[in-house]
């Protein structure tokens, strides 16, 4: 199982998203430090969570950083997340970008 495939099941599993996307954004910071040549070491994360209501920025970072502990010590150099409630985009579906 691929990187992005592990994470998403440790999200899917700990958090039960209703929208959930991790997108390897690997290639685009090619040549960059952190950068592996197998790629898997750039990623991004976008989560509509229930469990995010009421928690702040911080808190949803952390919570998830914790899930993803061990693939951070495994090669996984950097993050971008992009986390919400339903509440906070009037529809569970998708975070507005």
């Amino acid at each position: 199982m691929n990187r992005a495939k592990r994470m998403e099941t440790l999200i899917r599993n700990a958090l039960s998203p209703t929208h959930l996307q991790v997108v390897d954004e690997s290639a685009r910071h090619a040549g960059h430090s952190g950068a592996r040549p197998e790629g898997e070491t750039h990623f991004k994360i976008v989560a509509v969570c229930p469990s995010f209501e009421g928690r702040g920025r911080a808190e949803r970072h952390r919570v998830v950083y914790a899930l993803l502990d061990q693939e951070l010590r495994q090669g996984l150099h950097a993050l971008s997340l992009d986390l919400a409630s339903p509440s906070e985009l009037g529809s569970p579906q998708s975070p507005q970008s």
